[in-house]
């Protein structure tokens, strides 16, 4: 075995449908000795795995890297820390290893925290980001609407915020798309009435996925959207 260091990828894998995938991404995954998967210690699924799966040569291993779903701050340090050490541990073995995700691993990703870490472990890690196509680029596709044109402004927001910061958020641009929607809906929905962006909201769900859907306006959304899901929002239009 090579003696020098291996090369981490840091993989964006798309939102959802396998055809969305890049072909850079195509041959990172062509290429690696180990690929390491985020995950939930509550979900043995990895959707970003089942797309990456075709790509990979056959028997490569596959390490689950656990990220708990906690505000914990130092349950999430330590989970970071060992999930680093371990990348570090195939790196240091001439291991060309990928870290897989969903979307952009720079866009609202755990591939932030895990290279973070990795840095300050070891600044020498060899690193390189391939970047993917987001949910918010596919949801608007899917849906037909322009994200932004001209010199309109356009804002991307996290729906785990409460209501007065969205609604601050959504005041500052006409175009905006608001991540992680089914968390905090009853919070979203009340940032958006204020805003008068009820009823040009589009609710976009399992985008590129089995039972993908669009609903126009807060009056056709469900009470509880499914997990993948987010909004389009252009403020004051229809």
């Amino acid at each position: 075995m090579s003696t020098s260091k291996g090369l981490l990828h840091a993989v964006g894998v798309g939102p959802g449908d396998p055809d969305l995938i890049t072909l850079k991404a195509i041959r990172a995954l062509n290429a690696a000795d180990v690929v390491f998967a985020a995950a939930s210690p509550k979900n043995d699924h990895s959707l970003a795995l089942s797309i990456a799966a075709a790509h990979l040569k056959p028997g490569v291993p596959v390490v689950r890297l656990d990220f708990p779903m906690t505000r914990d701050a130092e349950v999430l340090s330590r989970a970071w820390e060992t999930n680093a050490r371990t990348v570090l541990e195939a790196l240091n073995a001439g291991k060309d290893a990928v870290f897989l995700t969903l979307g952009d691993p720079m866009t609202y990703s755990t591939c932030g925290y895990l290279l973070r870490t990795l840095r300050e472990m070891d600044p020498a890690a060899r690193v390189e980001i391939v970047p993917g196509v987001t949910s918010y680029q596919a949801a608007a596709a899917l849906a037909g609407q322009t994200l932004a044109e001209s010199g309109e402004s356009f804002i991307v927001l996290s729906g785990i915020r409460d209501a007065e910061d969205l609604q601050r958020g959504l005041e500052v641009a006409e175009n905006a798309v608001i991540l992680k929607a089914y968390r905090n809906f009853p919070a979203i929905t009340q940032a958006l009435r204020r805003t008068g962006a009820q009823d040009s909201a589009l609710l976009v769900s399992q985008c590129g996925l089995p039972g993908q859907s669009v609903h126009r306006g807060l009056d056709q959304c469900p009470e509880q959207p499914p997990y993948l899901s987010l909004l389009l929002v252009k403020r004051g239009k229809s």
